[in-house]
């Protein structure tokens, strides 16, 4: 039986998942976000660069501010031609597998959004030779149906695509879809703002739903900047296990939120984490992390002088796919392990993170 948050967080998810926001274009995405926090928090505001900031005040003064960021970018397509038959030419924005899109359903977002294919030729043409090799973007088409006159009344070069994919249910609060990195952790930050409501925590929390993570972690750079927080921490998914990982992942779907560590962390957020998890019966993974995260926390943690930064991670199978597939429990997790820990945060928190 689901339970109420469970049910809200997994309906949320569901929202920010079959909308379209890819890097540079998260407006509707950010229109979200702003309507569901704005209850939960005490000022939500909207930067030059797309990101979006959530403040709920804390309870003691003078106090510290407390930094959570997830990006809600996608990763998606642009068009780059459109041919003279009326097939449209395109190409990626962010990391997209090329062996995922032959045969996906997508919409193109013109001057009014229109759906599309991406057709994928029939296995009786091919030529013996080509039949076993993955077929290459730049020989793709889009076909929408429409003749080439009609084509370009609605549709020019540089407009944006996205995947057309409604969320999966699966057995046990395990779902599939598009997206869910990181809209994911977006849903973390509205778990942890709900929990926070029920506790006493000192310091200030700035939720930041960040954008263009996919094209070069840019709404991270710019939002750390613009706060400079006491203390940060990210939230983003991380990969799990399947049959054909073969052990190049340690990390299981519905065991918990992988807590990282390793130089792009701080040890004593790290610590408090682990701690806090321990301390209200949270499951979590470790996720040893040396060297380059690939995700926001890469540069909140070197933005300014320098900012203590933490990364929670939620586990994912088929990332940059549109059947990511996430449970649900890992998600509510992961957000009450944060607001726990923001709540456990002492009022020195220099004391805290001095190494």
């Amino acid at each position: 039986m689901i339970n109420e948050q469970m049910r809200s967080a997994r309906e949320f998810l569901n929202r920010l998942s079959i909308s379209s926001g890819v890097s540079g274009h998260e407006v509707s995405i950010a229109s979200l976000v702003m309507e569901r926090f704005k209850s939960l928090t005490d000022e939500v505001q909207c930067d030059a660069f797309g990101n979006v900031y959530t403040l709920k005040r804390g309870n003691s003064k003078p106090n510290k501010k407390i930094m959570i960021a997830a990006h809600m970018d996608e990763i998606g397509l642009i068009v780059t031609k459109i041919d003279p038959h009326g097939f449209l030419r395109f190409t990626s924005i962010g990391g997209v597998d090329q062996r995922t899109l032959l045969s996906q359903e997508v919409l193109i977002h013109g001057r009014r959004t229109i759906p599309g294919i991406i057709g994928s030729l029939p296995p009786h043409l091919l030529e013996s030779l080509d039949s076993d090799q993955a077929v290459k973007m730049e020989d793709m088409t889009i076909d929408v149906g429409l003749s080439p006159t009609k084509l370009n009344e609605v549709i020019q070069v540089g407009d944006i695509i996205t995947l057309r994919r409604e969320t999966y249910p699966l057995l046990n609060n395990v779902i599939a879809g598009k997206a869910f990195d990181d809209r994911a952790g977006v849903v973390v930050m509205l778990v942890c703002l709900e929990e926070l409501s029920r506790l006493h925590h000192g310091h200030d929390v700035i939720a930041v739903a960040t954008t263009q993570e996919e094209v070069g972690i840019r709404g991270a750079i710019t939002s750390a900047y613009t706060l400079n927080p006491d203390l940060a921490v990210a939230i983003d998914v991380t990969h799990a296990s399947t049959p054909d990982t073969k052990g190049q992942v340690a990390i299981d779907l519905g065991k918990g939120p992988a807590v990282a560590l390793g130089p792009n962390i701080h040890p004593a957020i790290y610590r408090q984490l682990s701690e806090t998890a321990r301390g209200h019966r949270l499951p979590i993974q470790i996720e040893p992390i040396p060297g380059h995260s690939g995700t926001d926390a890469w540069v909140i943690q070197v933005s300014q002088a320098g900012i203590p930064t933490g990364l929670i991670s939620i586990p994912l199978r088929y990332m940059h796919t549109s059947v990511e597939t996430l449970d649900m429990q890992d998600v509510v997790n992961s957000g009450k392990l944060l607001a726990h820990f923001i709540a456990s945060l002492p009022d020195d928190l220099e004391g805290l993170l001095c190494y």
